[in-house]
């Protein structure tokens, strides 16, 4: 249903609306000065409040984040509700902490100024073009951010006096050399070795196995040869995505949509604009007599305009179009005629503004030849659409009236019924693996009697109806039908305990500088490796002792194809690289001032009331 409303986005009458939405918006300062929306609560820090709104952005923006590193893994996890809950938390809670650390230095009586806060926008390389304050990227910047000037202003003012508090922690921090030196020697470790791999498949070969053995290693693990329960499905499918195969569009169709709907392919006008923000209206009324009587509009925005992002250049606000801007701000700019025109003061809820206009540009259409590719797949969608939606309720209708055949339902959308073979909940196709359709196959009625389930919607504009064909339970299988299995599993077992049992009595006789168990084996050390702590048998490697002069060390592990190794420790070496051991060192006082960190925000929260609205939790 969501993706069917994002389609309509482009209509005409959803434009309006949004244009209604937008002009909600309050514009000043440099390129918008939004309004935030809505008191609703998230969470309330001592007296101070996080709204939903800023809870929601910051969720989103952490979740984009999230996606563009990982991809469709980060898509699955979502599809977890109890992750989605857990990761919603996680962005409150950072929030939570950042209002406790902005209080704390309150409390410090630290302080941020406004001119503090103006240098770090100027100079910040985002907004720099060719190594200048540029006031379009600024504000192109802020637009995709979710951010007004002031709110940015004041998320800067914040995170500075948050930055306070967390380099008064560093400064705090130090290590001791003798504490670096250890761990560089620990970290930089290495360890000379030789091995023997003894494969236990090779040993499995060589075992015996009777059938009293077979019985018994059967009985004592029958549950490994239950069959699941299992059942035959049959379902019919109905996706828009499907429908979109049959549906052609013509050249008439297209010609007409587009001229239908000619504002969606055209520019909006604009304007290029400066202005000046002062918050008396007196020294507006000052200001428009001094430009009046002919003095330069740049050069007094620079040395009267209050707004902190365009005064230092000249109060340029870069390209502006209607719809989202303050309504009187918007008029006025619209209003005037001719380059260079000024209008006069102009009131809005954030001050009074001199606007000048700078260039304008016409509304743009876009030639039909450039656009008839979207079009046809506009129209394809929305026609997908609605045959979708018209089928859905007749499928609806007849699976209900008819619950004891799918072919009535499958007749009603033009579709085929599908069937499948017997199938377990790990064995069944992907669509009949989603929650909602695994969920009502073990409906009573579906599974016991036989009827038709429901309309189940697996994806956004594709649903499912899916009935039980026949069923068989759950069972244990006769040793006969899984001899083999069996068999092999029992000989795999027998010839990992000869494998273990032979590298047990090898190192022992090594230990006591006997290698007649390791001549009698035809068996010898391969080549010398030197490993670091990311070897896959590191584990096992560092956990021997140190050899002793002329003495090599020795022991056994498991490699990553379970087979057992065993391990002749002949060396370790260490590395005292200056370059390392200050490495270590920042990761050292990071890990301290982590930890400082986390010792001042649990002693905040414990002294600090908190109330979650956004996240269901007990406090």
């Amino acid at each position: 249903m969501m993706d069917r409303l994002r389609e309509g986005v482009n209509g005409i009458a959803i434009k309006i609306i949004l244009g209604l939405i937008i002009l909600s918006f309050v514009f000043a300062g440099v390129g918008s000065y939004l309004v935030t929306g809505g008191n609703n609560t998230a969470a309330k820090v001592g007296n101070t409040e996080i709204s939903q709104r800023s809870f929601e952005q910051a969720y989103q923006n952490e979740r984009n984040r999230m996606q563009s590193q990982m991809g469709d893994y980060f898509s699955t996890l979502m599809g977890d509700p109890q992750y989605v809950q857990s990761f919603r938390k996680s962005v409150l809670d950072r929030m939570i902490n950042d209002v406790l650390l902005e209080e704390y230095a309150k409390s410090l009586d630290l302080r941020v100024s406004d001119d503090q806060v103006r240098q770090l926008i100027v100079t910040m390389p985002q907004f720099q073009n060719d190594g200048k304050f540029d006031q379009d990227f600024y504000a192109a910047a802020l637009r995709r951010a979710g951010f007004s000037p002031d709110s940015f202003a004041e998320y800067l003012r914040k995170d500075t006096l948050r930055q306070q508090v967390l380099s008064s922690l560093e400064d705090s921090e130090f290590t001791l050399p003798n504490e670096v030196a250890q761990q560089s020697k620990l970290l930089t470790q290495k360890r000379d070795i030789q091995s023997i791999v003894l494969n236990v498949a090779d040993f499995a070969k060589k075992v015996d196995v009777t059938d009293e053995e077979l019985q018994t290693y059967y009985k004592e693990h029958m549950d490994q040869y239950a069959r699941p329960e299992q059942m035959k499905v049959a379902y019919v499918e109905l996706s828009a995505e499907q429908l979109k195969k049959s549906i052609k569009i013509t050249e008439v169709e297209a010609q007409k949509y587009y001229q239908e709907h000619l504002d969606k392919y055209s520019t909006k006008e604009q304007r290029k604009v400066r202005h000046i923000l002062v918050k008396d209206e007196k020294k507006a009324d000052e200001v428009l007599a001094r430009l009046q009587s002919g003095e330069d509009f740049a050069q007094l925005a620079e040395e009267t305009s209050e707004d902190v992002g365009s005064a230092k250049n000249g109060g340029e606000l870069g390209w502006i179009e209607k719809g989202a801007m303050d309504p009187e701000f918007e008029a006025a700019a619209f209003e005037l005629k001719n380059k260079d025109d000024i209008s006069s003061v102009v009131k809005s809820n954030f001050g009074y503004h001199i606007i000048q206009l700078e260039d304008d540009k016409a509304p743009d259409a876009k030639p039909y030849s450039e656009v008839v590719d979207e079009i046809k797949s506009d129209l394809t969608d929305e026609k997908a659409l609605d045959q979708f939606y018209k089928l859905q309720t007749k499928l609806e209708s007849v699976s209900f009236e008819s619950p004891d055949s799918l072919d009535d339902s499958a007749k009603a959308i033009n579709q085929k019924i599908q069937t499948t073979e017997f199938i377990s909940s790990e064995t069944a196709p992907d669509v009949l693996k989603v929650p909602a359709v695994a969920k009502a196959l073990e409906n009573s009625d579906v599974k016991k009697e036989g009827l038709n389930s429901e309309v189940l919607e697996v994806a956004p504009e594709h649903v499912i109806v899916v009935r039980v064909n026949d069923l068989r339970s759950e069972t244990i299988l006769p040793l006969d039908d899984v001899k083999d299995k069996v068999k092999a599993q029992l000989a795999a077992t027998k010839g990992e305990q000869d494998a273990l049992n032979l590298s047990s009595k090898i190192v022992d006789s090594l230990k006591k500088g006997d290698d007649s168990v390791l001549v009698s084996n035809n068996l010898t050390f391969g080549d010398s490796q030197n490993i670091d702590r990311r070897s896959p048998l590191a584990a096992q490697a560092f956990a021997l002792p140190h050899p002793e002069e002329g003495k090599a060390s020795y022991g056994k592990a498991k490699d990553e194809n379970g087979n057992i190794v065993i391990l002749k420790l002949n060396k370790v070496t260490t590395s005292d690289d200056p370059q390392f051991q200050q490495q270590i060192a920042s990761q050292l006082l990071r890990v301290n001032n982590q930890q400082d960190l986390e010792v001042v925000l649990d002693s905040l929260r414990k002294t600090t009331t908190i109330k979650y609205y956004a996240i269901e939790e007990q406090q």
